[in-house]
């Protein structure tokens, strides 16, 4: 269960998303929880550099600036909440509103002339739940999905620029973890090494996918896989 959960976090950082909440899930359910987003820390932050030297012709910073400032407060807000926070409850909750969000983005596919939210309360939202949830779970994949979808950016924009906005999450998120949560040990590292050629072949395998796939059914893949993922974690024990 952990080689396919590190599998599908090789595919999503390759630019398969929506794949957060199916990993997240597979692994809480072999690790608990907590030890889990120690587990898988190191790992995305490994996969978040390969997606950087990747798709990094393809960010656009004008969309990593103005998430980036508001996912540090959301990540400091994890930091503090995460350590007493209920689970159960965080889970549903946070499914709840990717279900609404996904509905919001769904109207917008539809009606087509919807205008793109430029509003700034949308980014600041986007970022502050990007954040907190991904200190919580490494769950942020979801809005930060949800966030770009609702930009109707390209599909290589999306990718690259999103590979920025995790990496930098992931390494922000890095020594709190360690030096504040004590969830990344030796013991975790090392089981890092044995899952890391299982991360490595989802990685390569979904750069194959993505190239096949136009910026219309790669929209629609993802709205897909985030629904699906929302509606796992939300119907989870």
């Amino acid at each position: 269960m952990a080689l396919a959960a590190v599998f599908l976090i090789g595919m999503g950082k390759a630019g398969i998303k929506g794949m957060d909440m199916f990993n997240v899930t597979l692994m809480a359910i072999v690790f608990g929880s907590k030890t889990s987003t120690g587990v898988v820390l190191p790992l995305l932050s490994l996969a978040d550099i390969a997606a950087v030297a990747y798709y990094n012709r393809h960010a656009e910073w004008k969309y990593f600036w103005k998430l980036a400032p508001w996912m540090m407060i959301g990540i400091l807000l994890g930091v503090v909440a995460g350590k007493d926070m209920h689970e159960m409850v965080f889970r549903k909750v946070m499914a709840g509103i990717i279900l609404i969000t996904i509905i919001i983005v769904l109207i917008m596919e539809w009606r087509k002339d919807a205008p793109v939210p430029n509003h700034p309360a949308f980014s600041i939202g986007s970022g502050l739940a990007a954040g907190f949830t991904t200190m919580i779970g490494n769950l942020a994949g979801a809005f930060a999905n949800l966030y770009f979808l609702a930009m109707r950016v390209g599909k290589n924009v999306f990718i690259g620029t999103g590979a920025w906005v995790f990496l930098f999450m992931n390494l922000f998120k890095l020594p709190f973890q360690v030096f504040y949560w004590g969830n990344i040990s030796a013991q975790t590292l090392e089981m890092d090494l044995y899952l890391i050629p299982a991360l490595v072949i989802g990685f390569v395998l979904g750069i194959r996918v993505v190239r096949q796939l136009d910026d219309a059914v790669y929209r629609k893949l993802v709205i897909v896989l985030t629904l699906l993922g929302a509606l796992t974690m939300l119907f989870r024990n």
